[in-house]
């Protein structure tokens, strides 16, 4: 903690506020999303293809509209998308604790998923030129306290769940409009610095939405990088999906008690781990080289459930459970090591330019690899249970972590992941 405490006092102001900002967005968040589906179908009462619709609306509404809300901070300054993001999501979970038509829903379902559109991309752009040179030491303590958020969220939410359902969504809406004044108050404007870009005709000005996006999609090296990398957003995303499986397989009814376990599990290691992984990763090894030995290590980290006894039995449930546990932790730590330097390269890529459109894009990308994946590994999974080889959807993970270091070793080796030349901005 102390050093925590330390690291955070070490950025500027602003920098300080999107920290503790990002923190109160993550335990606003989960201290209501995990209990929402069981809400709709318990108390509402609505069918499961209705509660598919309401979820599947945030997370489209979301990843769909990530490209827009990085080219509005880019376009208007950092500052108005991250407040207004804030607002919507007050409105949004507001409305999600106290209407019961499906309408109503999905409307506010959607404002929820926009508003992490509009601040996702702008606080990571605005922490990125708050921090200056030390941008992976800024992602790394950020990321502590994006996890820690993540880790109480769950706790809060089930304590106020004994009470009411409302009562959550009214706690998780109050934190949003708190983080909105705090922000109206004391974060500066701050717009994109955009190092050259300048249209033909004259000096500096704001780059129009078309033109940026047409910027970014041009940039080759960072295209290919965000491909490379998608693998390992499909893998974190198997905490949600496959280990939870493996859980419930294992341990029938008690997997759901399992799985919360190993939520918990995971933000321990980020929290307690992060900065430590950081200054360890980097006194070794150059930015390239961490990305690819943090890949590597999320994909190896499925071996152990590949190992791991299939039967039942006391000894094949116990090697399942410590198969799971060391699974989620070397998970959690690779993913501690690839993500300031992450954060860091696609800044790098960007040229310093048009930052916020860049996550944007970046998060579109690995928003639709997650869904694509996610069908994948389903698939491999219903596979292995009628065909008795459990071990596949866990090779096949471990595989798709080594195929993503593989590639980004060989964009370094390339020359392609070094900071590009400015360019002029198309008009």
């Amino acid at each position: 903690m102390t050093a925590l405490w330390r690291s955070t006092r070490s950025f500027p102001p602003a920098a300080r506020l999107l920290m503790a900002n990002q923190f109160g967005i993550n335990l606003g968040f989960y201290m209501l999303m995990p209990y929402l589906a069981a809400h709709l179908t318990g108390e509402l009462g609505l069918a499961a293809w209705a509660v598919g619709l309401v979820l599947g609306v945030r997370n489209l509404s979301q990843q769909g509209l990530f490209l827009v809300g990085g080219a509005l901070a880019d376009r208007y300054g950092y500052k108005a998308p991250i407040m207004a993001g804030c607002l919507l999501r007050t409105a949004g979970f507001a409305l999600l604790g106290w209407v019961d038509s499906l309408p109503a829903l999905v409307v506010a379902s959607a404002a929820t998923g926009f508003a992490g559109a509009l601040f996702n991309p702008a606080v990571r752009a605005y922490l990125a030129a708050e921090a200056g040179e030390r941008r992976v030491e800024a992602f790394a303590t950020f990321n502590v306290y994006y996890q820690a958020g993540m880790l109480l969220g769950p706790l809060v939410g089930l304590a106020l769940l004994a009470a009411d359902f409302r009562l959550v969504c009214t706690v998780a809406a109050a934190v949003f409009a708190l983080l909105s004044a705090a922000q109206a108050r004391a974060l500066p404007d701050r717009r994109a610095a955009d190092p050259g870009a300048v249209p033909a005709g004259g000096g500096p000005s704001r780059v129009p939405v078309g033109a940026g996006w047409r910027t970014v999609v041009a940039n080759r090296p960072f295209l290919l990088f965000s491909a490379a990398m998608i693998g390992s957003y499909v893998l974190t995303f198997q905490v949600y999906l496959a280990l939870p499986l493996a859980a419930g397989g294992a341990l029938g009814a008690d997997g759901a008690k399992v799985t919360s376990g190993l939520f918990v599990l995971s933000a321990a290691v980020a929290v307690a781990g992060q900065l430590r992984l950081t200054a360890w990763a980097r006194s070794r090894w150059p930015a390239d080289r961490a990305l690819v030995r943090g890949l590597a290590v999320m994909g190896l980290a499925f071996l152990p459930l590949a190992l791991a006894p299939s039967g039942g039995g006391r000894y094949g449930t116990g090697g399942v459970l410590v198969a799971l546990a060391v699974a989620v932790a070397l998970l959690a730590a690779g993913s501690a090591v690839v993500y300031p330097f992450e954060m860091d390269t696609v800044v790098s890529l960007s040229g310093n330019r048009l930052v916020a459109t860049h996550y944007g894009l970046y998060n579109t990308v690995s928003g639709l690899g997650i869904t694509v994946g996610n069908l994948a590994t389903g698939a491999f999974w219903d596979y292995a249970q009628r065909h008795g080889v459990a071990w596949l959807p866990w090779v096949a993970l471990t595989a798709t972590g080594l195929a993503c270091a593989g590639a980004v070793h060989a964009l370094s080796r390339t020359g392609r992941l070094a900071a590009p030349a400015a360019r002029p901005v198309p008009a």
